[in-house]
Parts: C-alpha cells; sequence; structure tokens
C-alpha cells in the first residue's frame, strides 16, 4: 500500500463528488439565471418605454406653455385674430438650450416680446378694425330711446299701452340678440 497516496485519493474522490453536485445542480442555476436575464431585459424595456413618455409629456408640456406664452403676448399686444396670428409666428419662436423663448428672425434671435411686437406694427391686420363696417355694411340707424317705462308695466294697463309695451319688448330683444 505504499505506492498508493490516499491523500490523492481521497482528493480526486472529493473532486468527483463536487463535481458531480455541480452537473446535477447547474441546471437549476442556468435557468434561474435565465429568468433573472429575462427579467432584467423586460425591466430595461420598461423603463425605456418611461424615458421616451417622459420625454414626449416634456415636450407637450413645453409646447403648451410657448404656445400659451405666445398667445398672451398676442392679446397684450390688442390683437384681435389670435389663432391666426399664433399660427403665422409659431415656427419663427423656439425655445433656447437655457430655456428662454426667442424668435429667429432675419437679425439674429430676439426676445419674443419685441418680435411680436414687430409683427404687429408689421401686420396691422391683426389688430382691431379702427372704424367699424366697411363694404357691405348697411347704415344702422339708431333706435329711439325707449318710449314705455317700466313702471308704466302695470294691470289694467289699455290694449293700446299694453300692445306698445309688447312691442318695445321685442325691439329691444331682438337687438340684444344681434350683439
Amino acid at each position: 500500500m505504499e505506492g498508493i497516496d490516499v491523500q490523492a485519493v481521497v482528493r480526486q474522490a472529493i473532486q468527483e463528488y463536487v463535481s458531480s453536485e455541480q452537473a446535477k445542480s447547474e441546471p437549476a442555476y442556468q435557468a434561474e439565471l435565465l429568468d433573472e436575464r429575462q427579467r432584467r431585459e423586460t425591466l430595461e424595456r420598461r423603463v425605456n418605454e418611461l424615458v421616451e413618455e417622459n420625454k414626449r409629456s416634456r415636450q407637450v408640456a413645453e409646447e403648451a406653455e410657448r404656445g400659451s406664452t405666445v398667445r398672451s403676448e398676442l392679446q397684450r399686444l390688442g390683437v384681435a385674430k389670435v389663432d391666426l396670428a399664433f399660427k403665422a409666428v409659431q415656427d419663427a419662436i423656439v425655445r433656447t438650450k437655457d430655456g428662454r423663448l426667442v424668435a429667429s428672425g432675419p437679425t439674429g434671435e430676439l426676445p419674443v416680446r419685441d418680435f411680436l411686437a414687430s409683427f404687429v406694427s408689421e401686420n396691422p391686420e391683426f389688430l382691431p378694425a379702427r372704424i367699424p363696417g366697411g363694404t357691405g355694411m348697411t347704415a344702422t340707424s339708431k333706435a329711439p330711446r325707449s318710449t314705455v317705462e317700466l313702471e308704466s308695466i302695470r294691470p289694467g294697463m289699455s290694449a293700446e299701452e299694453m300692445q306698445r309695451a309688447r312691442e318695445e319688448i321685442v325691439r329691444v330683444a331682438s337687438q340684444m340678440a344681434r350683439q
């Protein structure tokens, strides 16, 4: 027995046992690793989707804020047709990297207020008409002041007074409906 190394035999037996146990448990580890990889990839996809959704939401919010700012400035300048004027200038107004709204024009970048003020002065057709009316407008005569007083409407009025009060009420109501 002197030629047999007992330690080497025991070591070899232990290594064979460990490798056989590893071979038995390795498929379970592989399956678990595969499941974890799939979960991680699913979570990464979901995070990427949320990041994209967040970017889109921010763009929509910035666009809405830009539109609101431009429209309010146009209203402040007295523009009558705000939506039409906004459509005319919306492409020229951009947001800088530091968050300011500027208009890129032929002379370079201008603050939005200055750009819109010059736009409105160059395009007075967006402002309300200075003289109401125009071609095709019929002349409206000033209606005489009401001849019927509220205090005069009472029970027991004559038929003629009641008819005149009704006509006056119809006239005033139709005039108010036109406005």
